[in-house]
C-alpha cells in the first residue's frame, strides 16, 4: 500500500508547493485522490485510522452492497468479477486496499484533522491536525463519510438503563445473541438486515421497533437491480418519481399492514429527499410475514429496567440494538466557516464549492437513490476537473 511518511509537525509552503488535502481514506477520499492524480495534481489523503476503508472494516459481517458490482466501482479500477454481483464487506475492503496500491495514492494514516480554516495569506487552507501539525493546502476535499459518528437518541431514562444497549455500529454477527430476546430499534437498511441476521442466527425472539414505516423495494426483480431504476429516475421531478413508484411497489411488495408495516403515505422519492432511503429487501418481507421478526411501536424511553414503547407497551428484552443512524459530525471541523445547514449537512457537495469558502469541497454526505459509491465516483472526477481548471498555479503538479 502506498503510504507516505508522516508529515512534519509544521509545514510551511508557498502557494505553488501546496498539495490538495483530502480528509478521509474511505471510497470518496480515495476516488478524489485518484481523480486529482490523474490530472497531474498532487493529492495527499489524511486518515485518522491506521488503514484505508476504516468504516467498512467495522460493518457487520453479513453486509453486502445493495448496489451492483459494476455500478459500485471507483474511477480507474473495476471491481473483480469474482466478487459477484453483490459485493461483500470484506471484498469492499480488499478493493479499497487494491485501489490505493494500484494508483499509488499518497496516504498518511494516523493523522486526524480537527479544524480547517483559511490560510493567513488567503490563498489556501490551513489544517490543524493531531500531533500539532499545521498543514497548508491549495484546496481541501472533505470526505470523512456519511456514517461518521454513531447516533443514539437521548431517550428518557437511557442513562440509567442497566440492560444491554448497543449501537448497531458495535454489532458484528448474531453469535452473542443466540437464544436471546433482542429488540432492534430502527428500520433502515441496517436495522432490517440485522433483524434478519438475528433470526437466522438463532435469537429466540426478534422485535423491530418502527417509528415511521419505510418504503421497501426488492433489491432485484427478474435480474433488474433496483439501483438501475434509481439511476434512471435520479434527475426526474420528485412528484413524477413518487407517482411511478406507487404502482410498482404494489406489484412487487406485499401489503404488510396487518403485520405493523403499512405502506407509507409519503412518496418514495419525497422520502429520499428527506434523508430516508428505501429498505432493500434481503429477507425482511418473509421474516415479517412469518412472524419471526415482530414489528412493534417506536421506543419512547426506558423505565424501571424496561423499554417503553409509543403505544404504552413495556417490554424487557435481553438486549437492545439501536440502528438509529449516524451523525456527520462536521461541526468542529468546518462549522465555523458557515458551510453547513441546520442539520449539519454541507450546503453544497461535489464539484460545487461554497461561495464563502472557495476551494473547499465535500463528497459523500448524501445517500442518493442511484447508489452512494456510483455518485462518489462521479463527484470525484468533477471535483478534480474543477480544481484543475480553477486552481491555477496554487496546486502542486506531479512530475510528468
Amino acid at each position: 500500500m502506498a503510504v507516505s511518511r508522516p508529515t512534519p509537525a509544521h509545514l510551511s509552503a508557498t502557494p505553488a508547493d501546496r498539495p490538495v488535502y483530502v480528509i478521509g481514506a474511505g471510497p470518496g477520499g480515495l476516488a478524489a485522490a485518484y481523480a486529482l492524480r490523474a490530472r497531474g495534481i498532487r493529492a495527499v489523503v489524511l486518515e485518522k485510522a491506521d488503514e484505508v476503508g476504516a468504516s467498512w472494516r467495522r460493518h457487520y459481517d453479513r453486509l453486502h452492497l445493495h448496489t451492483t458490482r459494476r455500478l459500485s466501482a471507483l474511477p480507474g479500477l473495476a471491481m473483480p468479477r469474482r466478487f459477484g454481483r453483490w459485493v461483500s464487506r470484506d471484498n469492499v475492503v480488499r478493493y479499497l486496499e487494491k485501489y490505493t496500491e494500484h494508483h499509488e495514492l499518497e496516504i498518511v494514516t494516523g493523522v486526524e484533522v480537527f479544524r480547517v480554516e483559511r490560510s493567513a495569506d488567503g490563498q489556501g487552507w490551513l489544517l490543524h491536525a493531531s500531533g500539532g501539525r499545521e498543514l497548508t493546502g491549495s484546496a481541501v476535499v472533505v470526505a470523512t463519510g456519511f456514517n461518521h459518528t454513531p447516533r443514539v437518541p437521548e431517550w428518557p431514562g437511557r442513562d440509567s438503563y442497566t440492560g444491554e444497549l448497543v449501537h448497531a455500529s458495535e454489532y458484528r454477527n448474531p453469535a452473542p445473541y443466540a437464544g436471546r430476546d433482542v429488540l432492534v430499534v430502527g428500520v433502515g437498511n441496517t436495522g432490517a438486515e440485522i433483524a434478519v441476521d438475528l433470526v437466522e442466527g438463532g435469537a429466540s425472539r426478534v422485535r423491530l421497533s418502527v417509528r415511521t414505516a419505510p418504503h421497501i423495494v426488492r433489491r432485484s426483480t427478474a435480474g433488474w437491480a433496483a439501483q438501475y431504476t434509481g439511476v434512471l429516475v435520479r434527475h426526474l421531478p420528485v412528484p413524477v418519481v413518487d407517482r411511478l413508484a406507487k404502482p410498482m411497489a404494489k406489484l412487487s411488495v406485499p401489503d404488510l399492514s396487518a403485520h405493523g408495516l403499512p405502506r407509507p403515505g409519503t412518496g418514495l422519492y419525497s422520502r429520499v429527499n428527506e434523508g430516508s432511503i428505501p429498505v432493500q429487501d434481503v429477507g425482511l418481507i418473509d421474516a415479517v410475514r412469518k412472524g419471526t421478526v415482530e414489528v412493534v411501536a417506536a421506543v419512547e424511553g426506558f423505565e424501571d429496567g424496561k423499554v417503553v414503547l409509543a403505544d404504552g407497551t413495556r417490554i424487557e428484552p435481553d438486549a437492545v440494538i439501536a440502528a438509529t443512524g449516524y451523525a456527520r459530525a462536521l461541526e468542529n471541523l468546518v462549522g465555523h466557516l458557515d458551510v453547513l445547514d441546520a442539520r449539519g449537512k454541507p450546503v453544497v457537495h461535489g464539484a460545487r464549492t461554497p461561495d464563502n469558502a472557495p476551494g473547499l469541497y465535500f463528497t459523500g454526505y448524501a445517500n442518493p437513490i442511484s447508489g452512494m459509491l456510483r455518485e462518489l465516483a462521479i463527484d470525484a472526477v468533477k471535483i478534480a476537473k474543477v480544481i484543475a481548471r480553477d486552481g491555477g498555479r496554487q496546486v502542486t503538479r506531479l512530475p510528468a
